[in-house]
């Protein structure tokens, strides 16, 4: 597919493909309050021509309290065909930074049975840094049906974490911030608790790339080690709200790493309960 490497493409073969028939970008972009960053205002202003707005507070359960609740196999469909993407088409997903957000639209479409999906490195910040071509016009769309194959196997629910957690079947790698993880520093959401699953392994997304651009698989290797993580076993991925937990599971995916699952709920749900059990520190 591309040259980066086998769920990433770089700018330059996205720019020379630019416009192609069956070729679907995405803008991926979501933002926590403190980076201070309107995803879909930016996008607005200025986007990869011919780029469509993907938006995470939308694209989701309508019934969960939580944020960012991987809709049903037919709402997604929904979504994704009103923006005019088809099941069948390469699929290019980008956000502001390079690594945070984009990797889990990417994992959405996987889930819903897209595997000709990719996360471009350097994301937007960097396309624009180097010259390349940006519009404000609108990307016009031709709705279409979206044909979904949901995968649920790549999912874990609360039920599924309390087992893990009590029996150790799987390892948990959890992509918040270091401070988050230890519950030294506070969690933006109110009401959630600070710290982690027991048996939990500190795997920040942000150590998984540098300058927006997935790190070379030696270095991804190295970083899974240092965490504890044993890539010979099942991992379940973790974050706040199911968004960054995605950056290991492209990392876990790049390594030749399957036997993974997403903990949809992520801290957020599990946090957020008085009923799970929290640990802090190291």
């Amino acid at each position: 597919m591309a040259e980066s490497g086998a769920f990433t493409i770089d700018a330059d073969w996205l720019q020379s493909r630019l416009g192609t028939p069956g070729l679907s970008i995405v803008d991926g972009s979501w933002y926590l309050p403190a980076q201070g960053r309107d995803a879909r205002a930016e996008y607005a202003a200025a986007h990869i021509p011919g780029a469509l707005f993907f938006d995470h507070d939308a694209v989701v359960d309508p019934n969960s309290q939580l944020p960012h609740t991987l809709p049903d196999a037919a709402t997604f469909a929904r979504h994704a065909g009103s923006m005019g993407i088809s099941a069948d088409d390469t699929i290019v997903v980008y956000d502001g930074p390079g690594m945070f957000s984009a990797p889990r639209v990417w994992w959405m479409f996987r889930v819903m049975g897209v595997f000709q999906v990719y996360v471009l490195d350097g994301g937007f910040d960097r396309w624009k840094a180097e010259g390349r071509p940006v519009t404000d016009a609108p990307t016009k769309v031709a709705p279409n049906v979206f044909h979904v194959e949901f995968d649920a196997a790549r999912v874990a629910s609360l039920q599924d974490m309390l087992k893990i957690v009590a029996t150790g079947e799987s390892q948990v790698a959890d992509a918040r911030p270091a401070g988050r993880f230890t519950g030294d520093d506070p969690e933006p959401r109110a009401g959630v608790r600070g710290g982690h699953m027991p048996g939990a392994k500190s795997l920040p997304a942000s150590t998984l790339a540098k300058d927006g651009k997935l790190l070379p698989p030696e270095e991804l290797r190295k970083r899974f080690e240092d965490a504890g993580v044993d890539l010979a076993r099942p991992v379940v991925t973790s974050c706040g709200s199911g968004i960054t937990a995605a950056v290991i599971t492209l990392a876990l995916e790049t390594l030749g790493h399957s036997a993974n699952r997403l903990y949809d709920g992520s801290w957020s749900e599990w946090g957020g309960r008085p009923d799970t059990p929290v640990v802090k520190g190291r």
